[in-house]
């Protein structure tokens, strides 16, 4: 466990650094919790964040998963809440590139972390991207409640996937997820990419 915590530390650490973001809220026309719903699975930048993190739960047990799976919905919402009220529209645009990023190592090299561990990344990225999500539904001029949408399709989509991944027996089934972690590091490896090119 000492030995993996520098490298999950630095991990974390990439999720802090920074560059300008804009969120976006889809409207369904059912209501907030509905927009909020959609959001999430219209939302690659959202949406791949949260399943590596189930990815890496899952990887690392059960007690880390089922951590996971209520303190990662928790800290989005009271990230969404700051940025909702704070209208803290510049939050790093790259926090998606590089939380894709630093999760996808992770899952990648299938780490054994402890549950601790887990539950301080899935912290940070839940406040983060919340952060985001509620800044974004307060420069739309929509409803906080929103957020209810989101952070409940967090918790089914972790529960679901982590759960999974969980169960796997068969070592070439736990290298399907490495490998998907892999993807996974790559697509933000790419994005870091696009926004740094983007500002030159």
């Amino acid at each position: 466990m000492r030995r993996n915590l520098p490298l999950a530390l630095t991990a974390a650490a990439l999720l802090l650094c920074s560059s300008h973001a804009r969120a976006h809220l889809a409207t369904t026309g059912l209501g907030p919790i509905y927009d909020g719903i959609s959001h999430l699975f219209l939302s690659v930048d959202d949406l791949l964040p949260v399943l590596a993190m189930a990815l890496l739960a899952g990887l690392n047990g059960t007690t880390a998963a089922r951590w996971s799976c209520f303190v990662l919905p928790v800290a989005w919402f009271a990230g969404g809440m700051v940025g909702f009220h704070g209208g803290l529209g510049s939050v790093p645009a790259s926090i998606t590139s590089l939380s894709l990023l630093a999760l996808g190592i992770l899952v990648a090299t299938s780490l054994r972390l402890s549950p601790l561990v887990v539950v301080v990344v899935a912290t940070i990225l839940g406040l983060l991207h919340g952060v985001l999500n509620g800044a974004g539904i307060a420069m739309a001029g929509r409803e906080a409640s929103a957020l209810l949408g989101i952070v409940g399709a967090i918790f089914v989509v972790s529960a679901l996937v982590a759960a999974a991944v969980v169960s796997l027996r068969m070592p070439w089934a736990r290298i399907v997820v490495r490998v998907a972690g892999s993807w996974t590091a790559a697509t933000g490896l790419l994005l870091l990419g696009w926004s740094i090119s983007g500002r030159a």
